[in-house]
């Protein structure tokens, strides 16, 4: 994770005015946060009884939070706020039955949103940690490699919504 994607996504964003952005982020030219600090870090992994995984910790590090660049984006939460998805939303589990894999996902993006960004613990020590975005309106999950991936994919969108 570089916080180069997340200053490019800012800036065309806010450039674009792609969504209602608060003064603060204009003047900053910057939809993040200021970064986690370690204690904080800590404190939700103990908290979740998990080590979150190495991208997530990077992202965190370098803001603790990010805003929806658009309204089809969910807005990543301060580390404080992540939470499984089961004390968050269990109605979601119940709604997509179909899909196990919810039952142990972590919330880390679009906590009262209509779309949601969700972490997979790996099951074994065979696996990789998923990462999922999941919304109402665009059925089934969408998965992606690491979180650079779907930054890239949310830099990628921007540009192609405005290219002329």
């Amino acid at each position: 994770m570089n916080k180069n994607l997340l200053i490019s996504i800012s800036e065309k964003a806010i450039k674009y005015e792609d969504f209602n952005f608060t003064s603060e982020q204009i003047e900053n030219n910057w939809l993040g946060t200021v970064p986690a600090t370690e204690k904080q870090i800590n404190d939700a992994e103990n908290k979740l009884g998990i080590k979150l995984p190495e991208d997530y910790i990077e992202f965190i590090r370098i803001t603790n939070g990010f805003s929806a660049p658009n309204d089809i984006e969910p807005s990543f939460e301060n580390i404080e706020n992540i939470d499984f998805l089961k004390n968050i939303d269990d109605f979601v589990i119940e709604a997509y039955a179909y899909l196990p894999e919810l039952e142990n996902a972590i919330q880390i993006a679009g906590i009262s949103e209509e779309q949601y960004f969700l972490l997979l613990p790996p099951k074994s020590k065979d696996e990789e940690w998923k990462y999922w975005k999941f919304a109402n309106w665009y059925p089934g999950e969408h998965p992606y490699e690491n979180l650079k991936e779907y930054f890239e994919d949310v830099l990628r969108f921007i540009i192609d919504q405005h290219k002329s």
